[in-house]
């Protein structure tokens, strides 16, 4: 009995590292997958901003950049890394960046977002998973709607 104290400590120990390395993979996918949805919804948003008609002139393509940069800005999760600046794609089918202001309806305006998301809690993923993997990954969102 008394060559068995201290084992529970030791088998603590060798454990540890990997709980605490499951769990940081937990969190971090969660974040990515959290930051994918809001991306996606980004696309969404601006999508929907840029097919709805305004008089006397439909929305360029700078305001949707702009409307998917606020919607963002309020509701990435960052922690300060920040990650590379939205890159913000509007097309419509007829070769423009916007709705056009007039026989536009039902032509197709796609947006694409797309964000570099930098690893928070397990840097340099490249380490772990090979070279495949490096620091960041990116988050891609499009959205297709009939201009209206």
């Amino acid at each position: 009995m008394r060559r068995q104290e201290g084992t529970s400590v030791v088998e603590f120990a060798l454990v540890l590292p990997l709980l605490v390395l499951l769990l940081a993979g937990i969190v971090e996918f969660g974040l990515i997958m959290y930051n994918q949805q809001i991306i996606t919804n980004a696309s969404r948003e601006g999508a929907r901003y840029g097919i709805v008609l305004k008089t006397p002139n439909r929305y360029t393509q700078a305001q949707i950049t702009s409307e998917v940069q606020r919607y963002c800005g309020s509701h990435l999760i960052t922690f300060g890394t920040g990650g590379t600046p939205l890159s913000v794609s509007v097309v419509n089918e007829s070769g423009g960046s916007q709705c056009p202001n007039t026989n536009s309806f039902g032509q197709n305006l796609r947006v694409t977002v797309s964000y570099t998301y930098t690893f928070l809690l397990v840097p340099n993923m490249s380490r772990f998973f090979g070279a495949g993997l490096g620091n960041t990954l990116t988050l891609t969102g499009e959205t297709l709607m009939k201009c209206e």
